[in-house]
């Protein structure tokens, strides 16, 4: 008897996805090196589940644009995760996302630093646009609202 509750309870194990089994999403992070609010934004995603490579740099426009970021959605950091690339203070649950959905896109990009939104502290004053783009040169498209 004891061993069908040991079965039946390593079936429970193996069959429920918990948090601290799931796979942690590398991600690597270019920012200006004197921006701490990127730093503030790497430490809330590695609270939701991924690993941060913070890589600071002083040619941040050209890392953003060989990326593909449209020079009017550049911020302070980019993302790369998952063979995306992310811009700005986007929230992790668009990140996620993205990453299950896989579209046919180069990334997503939050343009500004908004108050309220992942690393910038604050009350949230505004709703926040996130631009889906390509590396095709097309304008970009809303991705979310949020």
């Amino acid at each position: 008897m004891k061993l069908t509750y040991r079965l039946a309870a390593i079936a429970v194990l193996v069959a429920t996805p918990l948090p601290a089994f799931a796979a942690t999403i590398q991600a690597v992070m270019y920012k200006n090196p004197s921006c701490s609010c990127c730093e503030t934004y790497a430490a809330y995603l590695e609270q939701n589940g991924f690993k941060v490579d913070i890589k600071p740099t002083n040619d941040l426009s050209q890392v953003s644009a060989g990326l593909g970021v449209p020079a009017n959605l550049e911020g302070c950091h980019s993302v790369v995760v998952g063979g995306y690339v992310v811009d700005g203070f986007v929230p992790v649950d668009l990140i996620k996302r993205m990453l299950a959905e896989h579209p046919a896109i180069t990334g997503i990009a939050m343009a500004g630093m908004p108050m309220g939104s992942p690393g910038m502290g604050g009350q949230k004053t505004e709703s926040w646009k996130i631009y889906a783009f390509t590396k095709d040169g097309k304008a970009p498209t809303i991705y979310a609202t949020e």
